[in-house]
């Protein structure tokens, strides 16, 4: 029988200021303590972020779970860095827990571009295959050693089968708002399509605000804390997030993905469409908007 894995609880955040990030880099990087410090418009989730001058940035995880991914990002960063076709945030200093803040902390470079959107990239089919290239080179680098799924990065890389519970209460809670059964055999086909078992490294959250552009062409990939070794089914779904349906195409074949890794990497975008589509707002409608797109590329294959 498999076992499901126990997601636990969302996170506990804690609140990280201006001042406690002063203070943490007065106390352990000295060096930097004269740069100025502020907050990253848009610094997302899972980290506190702060600009410190004008080429660095400090990232506080927000929580306990995700400080699982400060020693990670440590490690593998340098190694994965070297072998892959675009910048990614090779940390500067590993800082640790002090000044009333308990978690292990990082200072990367700060990398410059403005995040992936449908209206900024410049040539869809050809950002879908720069992207499919970055994943290609990522899964070439060796494995072995590597962090394979768990709680540092919320099962990604593991079994669908972790976010079922989550997919049903979205599923229940958007019945009659969407074809709930066309949605559950994508679901199913999903869950049934088999792994080869073979490790190899994915990123884990190929979303569009950690895809950088310049010139509407991708120039960075960020924010690593849920990669790790597996299958890499959880990176194709881009493909239905954020790709055109001509750009899905060209992603595939660079990618040269299987019809059961397509399989899983559909039910990953399905999984994260239904829970944002169950919200409210506009995070909701444009979720549903992507529903829309991967039922109809489910049924026609385009």
């Amino acid at each position: 029988m498999t076992t499901i894995p126990d997601l636990g609880p969302v996170p506990q955040r804690r609140t990280v200021g201006v001042d406690l990030v002063r203070r943490l880099i007065g106390e352990q990087f000295p060096r930097w303590a004269d740069l100025p410090v502020r907050p990253v418009a848009h610094g997302g989730w899972d980290n506190f972020t702060f600009h410190v001058g004008g080429e660095m940035v400090a990232r506080l995880p927000s929580a306990a779970e995700y400080a699982l991914a400060v020693d990670k990002e440590q490690r593998w960063l340098p190694v994965l860095a070297s072998r892959l076709p675009l910048p990614v945030p090779v940390p500067l200093a590993h800082g640790q827990p002090g000044a009333d803040y308990p978690f292990p902390w990082s200072i990367h470079p700060w990398l410059e571009g403005e995040p992936a959107r449908p209206d900024r990239i410049a040539d869809p089919v050809r950002f879908a295959a720069d992207l499919a290239g970055f994943l290609a080179a990522l899964q070439d680098v060796e494995a072995g050693g590597g962090p394979r799924p768990g709680k540092h990065n919320w099962f990604r890389g593991a079994t669908l089968r972790t976010y079922e519970p989550a997919a049903e209460r979205a599923l229940t809670a958007l019945d009659g708002r969407i074809d709930a059964g066309l949605a559950r055999e994508i679901w199913t086909t999903a869950l049934d399509a088999r792994w080869d078992g073979r490790d190899v490294w994915f990123h884990g959250d190929v979303a569009a605000g950690n895809l950088l552009l310049e010139h509407g062409a991708l120039a960075a990939v960020i924010d690593f804390g849920t990669c790790g070794v597996g299958d890499p089914s959880c990176d194709t779904a881009i493909a239905w997030t954020l790709l055109t349906a001509e750009g899905r195409r060209a992603f595939r074949e660079r990618l040269s993905v299987d019809d059961a890794t397509w399989a899983r990497g559909r039910g990953w975008a399905l999984w994260k469409t239904l829970v944002s589509a169950a919200r409210t707002g506009e995070e909701a409608a444009h979720a549903l908007g992507v529903l829309d797109g991967i039922f109809a590329e489910y049924r026609t294959g385009r």
